[in-house]
């Protein structure tokens, strides 16, 4: 077995490893982008509660309404906030994947160039050898028909 064979099963620990990081990227990212859908939707939200808000001072509303409506809009921003942190999380989440998965990616191509060495090498000296017996075999040739001919 020739050293690049026996590298196969290290190439394909490798190989697993790097799909193994890809899938948890894409994880990351989906993760990452329901986590801005949601952050959308909150701004949204409150946006359009602020707005409502406005509506019912301008409109004129009990101190206890406005009160509670306060209350919930703080509520709303606490939220807000707390998807902006899980947002940030998820962003450090991506990043850190897409590091782990570069390194993954890095040692696969490394294996694999060392692999693609020895198999030239190993071919190499395969012709070499080929190239060698065949040198050979046409000596022999020749001097079995010298000495035939002698």
């Amino acid at each position: 077995m020739s050293r690049a064979d026996r590298m196969a099963p290290v190439q394909q620990v490798f190989g697993n490893a790097e799909r193994d990081r890809a899938r948890e990227l894409g994880e990351a990212q989906r993760q990452l982008a329901d986590a801005e859908a949601r952050l959308v939707e909150l701004r949204t939200y409150h946006g359009e509660y602020m707005g409502a808000f406005r509506k019912r001072c301008e409109d004129g509303t009990s101190i206890r309404a406005l009160r509670d409506f306060q209350a919930f809009l703080a509520r709303l921003d606490n939220a807000v906030r707390q998807q902006e942190q899980l947002v940030e999380q998820a962003r450090q989440r991506v990043a850190g994947s897409r590091r782990d998965w570069q390194g993954a990616a890095q040692k696969v191509k490394a294996v694999g160039a060392v692999v693609e060495r020895w198999q030239k090498n190993e071919a190499l000296v395969l012709d070499r050898r080929d190239q060698k017996d065949s040198d050979e075999r046409a000596q022999r040739l020749a001097f079995a028909a010298r000495g035939n001919a002698e």
